[in-house]
């Protein structure tokens, strides 16, 4: 049997079609991206400006884990910016509003347990680059004290100051 006589004769037409909704290519609406002006602001007043950070964030609580995109393959997150220049006060402010967190943050605050767990877990991570190629021993580095037991971790571990030319 055709498949239009079945259906009518089901009478099942009129209750099957409603289900689906035909829109052409042209009427569908995608969400907005993100302000790339808005985004770029907010991730570098995480380097030192937090009520700037406070205030963006209230207005646009979505910004939170957007990146920026400094090119070739550069892309800095609010918290990636606060943790490379060592703001503590900002990095964690940004944690406790639900940025993700990440090794290069768990070094700078010199959280060696988290560190050392998550190279047991991927010890590519070693050798990860955050944003503008800072390492893993920069963060600790600029962690200060706090970060001491992280930077000689690694400095065990062999790794180095080098960073990598990103431009």
């Amino acid at each position: 049997m055709h498949r239009s006589k079945f259906l009518k004769s089901l009478g099942a037409s009129s209750l099957i079609l409603p289900m689906f909704s035909f829109q052409s290519s042209d009427t569908i609406q995608e969400d907005p991206m993100m302000d790339k002006a808005l985004v770029k602001e907010f991730v570098q007043a995480a380097h030192g400006k937090l009520d700037l950070v406070k205030e963006l964030l209230a207005e646009h609580p979505i910004i939170i884990n957007t990146a920026h995109d400094w090119k070739f393959g550069d892309f800095e997150t609010a918290l990636g910016g606060a943790s490379h220049v060592g703001n503590k006060e900002i990095a964690k402010y940004l944690m406790d509003n639900g940025a993700q967190g990440n090794i290069l943050t768990a070094a700078l605050f010199g959280e060696l347990k988290i560190v050392k767990s998550m190279l047991e877990f991927a010890p590519a991570l070693l050798n990860t680059k955050g944003p503008h190629g800072f390492t893993l021993l920069h963060h600790a580095n600029i962690g200060g004290e706090d970060a001491l037991e992280v930077k000689e971790y690694l400095l065990g571990m062999g790794l180095n100051e080098t960073r990598f030319k990103i431009y």
